[in-house]
């Protein structure tokens, strides 16, 4: 199949994020009087946008709407000073990017991450990549796995759905891309296991970044 665009997904697919994400979870679980998770708990708590994390990252019996909403100020506070304390690209991401930067692909990013953030993280981590659009969770706009996202940027390019290869490391993301008729690829490398990938969708998973080239 020949694909003319991709859609990458940001947190645990282009970039490491975990440990920042972790950290100001667990500061702001702290200042509330919450317990912490470990790091690698966060994996299973992230990819569903800022107010999901923290609904789950909270006790059972303390998932009010209210606690919600104070841990939520609390937490955007707290990521701003933390979003670049540890984060960097996955080994192979940089050269991934520069070898499509040759071709005629077209390339985005889609998260569910704030808009703000993203584009920050893009623009920090990934500086020169030309990404024609770079997308995250938007007022009044759908998450993933809401097609809605991933429709945009194909409109926006001027592609169709079905010439889109979608590569994210979560079912989120294979959903996605399944729901917008585009090719969805799982990473390996990110936050979830390859049997999720697969049971929601994934047409192929990768293990290295580099080895997407191959599908292309």
């Amino acid at each position: 199949m020949k694909f003319d665009a991709i859609i990458f997904d940001l947190d645990g697919t282009l970039l490491d994020t975990l440990e920042d994400i972790a950290d100001t979870a667990n500061q702001m679980l702290r200042k509330h009087g919450f317990p912490t998770h470990e790091l690698n708990e966060y994996r299973y708590l992230v990819g569903d946008g800022i107010k999901t994390l923290i609904y789950r990252s909270l006790p059972t019996e303390n998932r009010q709407e209210q606690t919600i909403q104070d841990c939520l100020i609390t937490y955007r506070e707290y990521y701003e000073r933390n979003w670049n304390v540890h984060t960097r690209p996955y080994a192979g991401v940089p050269e991934l990017l520069q070898a499509l930067a040759k071709t005629p692909l077209k390339t985005a990013v889609l998260s569910n991450k704030k808009h703000e953030f993203t584009v920050r993280c893009a623009q920090a981590f990934l500086p020169g990549h030309p990404f024609v659009v770079v997308l995250g969770q938007r007022e009044g706009r759908a998450l993933k796995p809401d097609s809605g996202g991933a429709l945009e940027i194909a409109e926006k390019l001027g592609i169709a759905p079905e010439r889109f290869l979608f590569l994210g490391d979560t079912g989120i993301d294979m959903q996605t891309a399944l729901a917008a008729g585009m090719f969805p690829v799982g990473a390996l490398w990110g936050f979830r296991e390859k049997e999720e990938l697969l049971q929601s969708g994934a047409k192929a998973v990768i293990a290295q970044p580099l080895e997407l080239l191959k599908l292309l």
